[in-house]
């Protein structure tokens, strides 16, 4: 009896997981509101077990994984220029990503997943350092990383 009702208990788990699942959409874009070379939303808050799909809403544009800034070092992406591009996130944390020819004009984006996030200061050190190097949108990262604290 207890191993039907393990069973059972199981199998309403994995059924439950992809009702509570929601798909999030991130536009890729050369400008938005004032601002040059953005990830729209640039912060996103979300559950574990949802998807993100970038959309490359203006053309020239990916998302890349940034390992330094990733809760899940198994989670590496490197999508191509122009390419619709989903991922599932289970793991809380912080994730960091980029769009890669556009990285040093500071085409950065954040993802928090859950409430677990247990990396964000190591993703803010990160940040805090890289956007030195950007030629523009020198404090994107930090502005960004700070909504997450709120």
């Amino acid at each position: 009896m207890e191993i039907k009702r393990k069973l059972l208990m199981l199998v309403v788990f994995i059924i439950s997981i992809p009702v509570n699942a929601a798909d999030h959409t991130v536009e890729m874009l050369s400008s938005s509101n004032g601002q040059m070379m953005v990830f729209k939303p640039a912060v996103l808050k979300i559950n574990p077990g949802d998807t993100v799909i970038w959309k490359a809403t203006n053309p020239g544009h990916n998302t890349s994984s940034i390992e330094q800034m990733s809760a899940d070092s198994s989670l590496k992406w490197n999508g191509k220029i122009n390419e619709e591009l989903k991922i599932t996130f289970t793991k809380e944390g912080i994730y960091g990503y980029k769009c890669t020819p556009h990285y040093i004009l500071g085409m950065v984006g954040v993802i928090a997943v859950g409430e677990n996030l247990d990396n964000l200061s190591s993703a803010t050190k990160f940040a805090t350092s890289e956007e030195k190097k950007f030629a523009t949108n020198k404090n994107r990262f930090s502005k960004y990383m700070n909504e997450l604290k709120n």
